[in-house]
């Protein structure tokens, strides 16, 4: 039991750090780019990946391991949905996360970062839809919990 509730928490941890490194990008993306934005963003999206990679494999401990068993989980439709809604949050996040790479390599270089408005346009955008889908994620997450979506 103590194991299950301390796999929850991490969990949760990784999950609330995901959320709060887009944030953390959004926020720096509503502002001038600079040298050190460039920075910051790169060190959040570093967290924001990280934090996807323990999402991962601490949700698959829990499914496999704790909570309700892997069949509980692979019969629910909200659960499925889940996960597929991460993959798209997962895809949506490349193209910023090439940027800010780039960004941060030209700042390490001593060149000037110049992103066209197009590219800083969907960067922005993508992170809102980066936002939108974790909020879709959340609402799977309740569905599923509640076994709502179940087909066996």
């Amino acid at each position: 039991m103590a194991t299950s509730a301390l796999f929850a928490f991490l969990h949760h941890l990784a999950a609330f750090t995901l959320v709060s490194a887009i944030v953390v990008e959004w926020l720096l993306m509503r502002n001038e780019l600079t040298a050190q934005n460039a920075r910051q963003l790169a060190r959040a999206d570093a967290f924001l990946g990280a934090s996807a990679t323990a999402i991962l494999v601490i949700g698959a401990l829990r499914v496999m391991y704790f909570e309700k068993g892997p069949s509980f989980y692979m019969h629910n439709e909200a659960f499925f949905a889940k996960m597929a809604l991460f993959l798209v949050v997962a895809l949506l996040s490349i193209y910023p996360t090439i940027q800010f790479m780039k960004w941060s390599r030209a700042v390490k270089a001593g060149q000037p970062i110049a992103p066209d408005a197009g590219q800083l346009a969907l960067v922005r955008r993508l992170l809102h839809f980066e936002l939108i889908g974790i909020v879709l994620i959340l609402l799977c997450a309740a569905l599923m919990a509640r076994g709502i979506g179940s087909f066996a």
